[in-house]
């Protein structure tokens, strides 16, 4: 038997921070090919729904409880935006310098990154990446007020739903499809982990891509 002991040195984690933002615009088969950095990304708020108990009642007593699918769903909130989210946006621009809107909208993947701390390298200690598939932006509120003394930048905000893609059988057990997959750097090999930031971010020989999550596993286990 052990006894439990609470806040040993290293083991006081706290996650914090958004950075490394990138846009994926899908192909006309569903493979998200082409990657664009997202500069001046804020915040972005992780909202999943439902997964709500259904209760069913026998014998005069709770039988038991059924629960509803859960949804993945997100807030973007972002200084500006890449021009190649503007068709996921509901925005077109016939002709250069003049942008329509009330347009189709696209449906993208993202991917950001945020900082994992601990009490004794802080925010150095590693960081999640965070993928996202399948989504699609609604229209959002943009607040335009005057400049005074205490100037803000326009913030934009976009609600995202998602829907999930698939993930296949992982040795030799069948996983429901999936809108998010998140990877430590904590707890993957850094060969692997390298790998897998040079298909995110690209390299001088090769575009941005978003694997799908069976590949986003295959990638990662092979170095487990």
């Amino acid at each position: 038997m052990v006894k439990l002991v609470w806040d040993q040195t290293g083991e006081r984690l706290y996650e914090t921070g958004v950075d490394h933002g990138v846009l994926y615009i899908p192909s006309t088969t569903g493979v998200y090919s082409a990657g664009y950095a997202w500069n001046g990304l804020t915040t972005v708020t992780e909202s999943p729904s439902g997964a709500e108990t259904s209760p069913q009642y026998a014998d005069n007593i709770k039988y038991l409880n059924l629960v509803s699918a859960e949804e993945f769903g997100a807030t973007i909130e972002a200084f500006t935006y890449p021009a190649e989210f503007e068709q996921c946006d509901g925005s077109a621009s016939p002709v250069p310098g003049v942008q329509l809107g009330q347009q189709g909208r696209a449906t993208f993947g993202l991917a950001y990154r945020s900082l994992l701390g601990n009490d004794v390298k802080g925010q150095d200690f590693g960081y999640k990446l965070h993928l996202i598939y399948g989504c699609l932006a609604a229209p959002s509120e943009k607040a335009y007020a005057t400049v005074n003394d205490s100037p803000e930048a326009l913030a934009f905000s976009w609600e995202l739903t998602t829907t999930p893609v698939e993930v296949g059988t992982v040795a030799g057990k069948l996983y429901k499809p999936t809108a998010s997959i998140t990877v430590n750097s904590t707890k993957v090999a850094p060969a692997r982990l390298l790998e897998l930031e040079n298909l995110l971010y690209g390299t001088a020989a090769a575009s941005a891509q978003l694997p799908l999550p069976a590949a986003v596993i295959a990638l990662v286990g092979s170095g487990a």
